[in-house]
């Protein structure tokens, strides 16, 4: 055998146990080491943690000391900046009384709707007219329907401070006796028409047919003389409104009366909203004497000044020497200096305006009532377009001539409906005698549905509307024509969800000049824009699917009350009532601090833009977050223009760090910016003396105007 082969490499050398043991203590070294050195530097940095949390917190309790220290100074400029509230509620108080007088002195022979005793005199004179034609009772409505729309101002735009009880009781009779007086006459001309229906027959279909229109009322009317088995389908005036008839009314002696009124007069007046006990806390007996006494002294002193330009010739120098010693004697009894009384008379009409403001931020605790189907929920849903007044009518005797002249036979009773369907079908053989009618209905141009209206008749007895007995319902958007069925004729409303446009999506307050905003309110639906001008309103554009929507309403300019009282009937409603949060899910704020950021963002408003942040959903109810930067040009603002970030607490402003696109909301303070008590000395921070300038050459009426449309729209609750 040859030699053995040597195995190539060679075998791994054994560790001996000491060398392990060594090989572990080094690995512990190591990691006590690792483990000290990430100690220290965690210690380190918590030190550091510590010593940045301390730095912010002496920062923001110097910040706060400071804020405080300062805070007196601060609000004491930001009362005396919103004495423009009270001192614009005294020009409001003066105008009306002012109107008055005038009115006085008109002598036109219109009665002043505020006073009883003219009222019912005009109402009882009205009843004594007989004979009116449906054009004459047409033309008086112009009348009656003014005063009616007067007195429904005095109830919305009076505080209710200077409402009593029994004034909002006469105020409210009135407009109801206006209304059932109204439609009264529209009755009674209605059948004087009718009894003329044989001499006005159309010759080719021998039924008489009559269309009278005028800007609030457009009376249809058709008259069966013919009887014809075979005329089913009543169109008006070549056009599709009418109805189709079961053979039943074909053949009876009966009229079919539409009686469109562009307003409202059926459903039940709303409750006027009166004053809580916790808003009026501050405004005692002792305040509503001063300002009755504030008021009294207006009046006289306009009644005077009135008499003075009427006749200057003479009773000059006795009137002032009249009114020089009542101020004497004032002053006798009062023994206060006058500076005094003023600031005195101010302080508590302040406290009245505020009270009124916050009355329309007050969310209702509880639904007023449980709305059962088929009755529509008033709070909930709004009739737009006026009424549609559906009835059968018994037709009257006609006039016959006989030797040159008219002869009628007048009914006692007056215009009667005939009863369809009868209470008692015994006497008639087929079931189905008595089909439901098919109504086809003109939608009103100036009124805007957003989605499909829903259609509600009036139940007399339950006096509400309900959805019951209506069936077949369809819109042709195109043609603004809608097409139902009805069980019973009566008057007949469309209907529209109240909180369509809620919430919203966006908004901005623009200015425009001094004593000029753009405020702009984009919806699911559609984007409104209102301009602000002095103490009036004007719809300046909508977008419907982002394409310009024109409307009636545009370049027509109004008192906010009016106002928002014209966009609500025209479909337009963004002004959410004590009861919306019920229908929909709001960014709850404490009222108290939404009226002030309303208060002092009208105050701004003539230099400063303000705008919707999606962080004012991510705040607590306490405090309000929106966007504001300066604004002095009157072009479009650019792209991305520079915002300032605001939260406000009512009691606080701050500048926060966060912008729009931040990951999550923080408190955090924009660097080198300081705590403020009002938004006024917030933004004075950032300001030019060019913009700050143009704060306080703004108008009280102005600002108070901009702060109603704002108080009104809720815009930090309702985005």
């Amino acid at each position: 055998m040859g030699p053995k082969l040597k195995k190539s490499g060679s075998k791994k050398k054994k560790i001996t146990k000491a060398e392990r043991l060594k090989q572990l203590q080094e690995e512990e070294e190591k990691r006590q080491k690792e483990e000290e050195e990430a100690r220290v530097k965690h210690e380190k940095e918590e030190m550091e943690r510590l010593e940045i949390q301390r730095t912010e917190k002496e920062k923001w309790r110097k910040l706060e000391a400071k804020a405080l220290e300062r805070s007196n100074e601060e609000l004491e400029e930001l009362y005396l900046l919103e004495r423009c509230f009270p001192e614009a509620e005294k020009l409001k108080r003066e105008k009306r009384l002012l109107s008055q007088w005038k009115h006085y002195i008109q002598c036109d022979g219109s009665p002043d709707p505020s006073i009883s005793q003219e009222i019912n005199t005009f109402i009882s004179l009205w009843k004594e007219e007989t004979n009116e034609t449906f054009e004459a009772v047409i033309a008086k409505s112009k009348l009656v329907l003014n005063l009616i729309e007067r007195l429904k101002l005095i109830l919305l735009e009076t505080p209710p401070y200077d409402l009593q009880d029994k004034n909002i009781a006469q105020y409210q009779g009135s407009i109801l006796e206006l209304q059932e007086l109204l439609h009264l006459k529209f009755n009674i001309a209605t059948e004087i028409l009718l009894r003329q229906a044989s001499t006005l027959a159309d010759l080719d279909s021998g039924n008489m047919e009559k269309v009278i229109q005028d800007e609030n009322v457009t009376l249809y009317v058709w008259a069966n003389l013919k009887k014809n088995p075979r005329y089913r389908s009543v169109r008006f005036s070549e056009t599709q409104i009418g109805f189709e008839i079961p053979r039943i009314l074909a053949t009876s002696d009966i009229a079919l009366r539409l009686l469109h009124t562009q307003y409202d007069h059926v459903t039940p007046l709303r409750p006027v909203p009166a004053a809580s006990q916790e808003n009026t806390s501050t405004v005692t007996p002792f305040v509503k004497g001063e300002v009755k006494s504030v008021e009294a002294a207006i009046s006289k002193n306009l009644q005077e000044e009135c008499k003075q330009q009427e006749n200057e010739s003479h009773s000059v120098h006795e009137e002032e020497t009249k009114v020089m010693e009542e101020q004497d004697d004032t002053e006798r009894q009062t023994e206060e200096p006058e500076a005094t009384k003023c600031d005195l008379e101010m302080k508590l009409l302040s406290e009245t305006v505020s009270a009124a403001q916050m009355l329309l931020l007050e969310n209702a605790c509880e639904k007023p009532y449980s709305f059962e189907d088929p009755e529509v929920d008033l709070y909930q849903f709004t009739t737009l377009g006026g009424v549609y007044h559906l009835d059968i009518l018994e037709l009257p005797p006609q006039c016959k001539p006989v030797k040159g002249w008219m002869i009628v036979e007048i009914l006692k009773e007056g215009l009667q409906k005939y009863v369809y369907p009868p209470e008692t079908t015994e006497d008639f053989e087929m079931e189905n005698a008595f089909p439901p009618i098919e109504v086809m209905l003109k939608v009103h141009e100036n009124v805007i549905f957003f989605e499909d209206p829903m259609v509600a008749r009036w139940d007399a007895e339950g006096k509400h509307w309900k959805t019951d007995g209506i069936s077949n319902v369809s819109y042709q958007p195109e043609d603004r024509l809608i097409t139902f069925s009805l069980e019973t004729f009566g008057p007949v409303t469309l209907i529209q969800d109240a909180h369509v446009n809620m919430p919203y999506q966006s908004w901005e307050l623009r200015p425009l000049d001094v004593n000029k905003v753009l405020l702009t309110v984009t919806t699911v639906f559609t984007e409104i824009q209102i301009q602000i001008k002095e103490n009036l309103c004007k719809l300046a554009s909508i977008k419907l699917n982002n394409k310009r929507h024109s409307s009636a309403l545009e370049e027509k300019w109004m008192s906010p009350v009016s106002f928002i009282i014209a966009l609500k009937e025209a479909g337009l409603n963004i002004f959410p009532t004590g009861h919306s949060h019920f229908y929909v899910v709001t960014n709850y704020k404490l009222p108290l601090v939404e009226m002030k950021a309303y208060r002092q963002m009208a105050l701004l408003s003539s230099a400063f833009a303000f705008s919707w942040s999606r962080w004012n959903t991510e705040c607590d109810p306490k405090n309000v977050v929106f966007k504001v930067r300066e604004h002095l040009t009157k072009e479009e603002p650019s792209q991305n223009p520079n915002w300032n970030f605001l939260m406000f607490s009512g009691d606080r402003a701050q500048s926060l760090k966060i912008n729009e696109s931040s990951e999550a909301f923080s408190k955090a303070l924009k660097e080198e910016t300081e705590f403020h008590s009002t938004l006024y000395h917030m933004v004075k921070d950032f300001a030019s003396e060019e913009a700050m300038e143009k704060v306080r050459l703004s108008s009280c009426q102005f600002i108070d105007s901009v702060c109603h449309l704002l108080l009104s729209t809720r815009l930090l609750s309702y985005s």
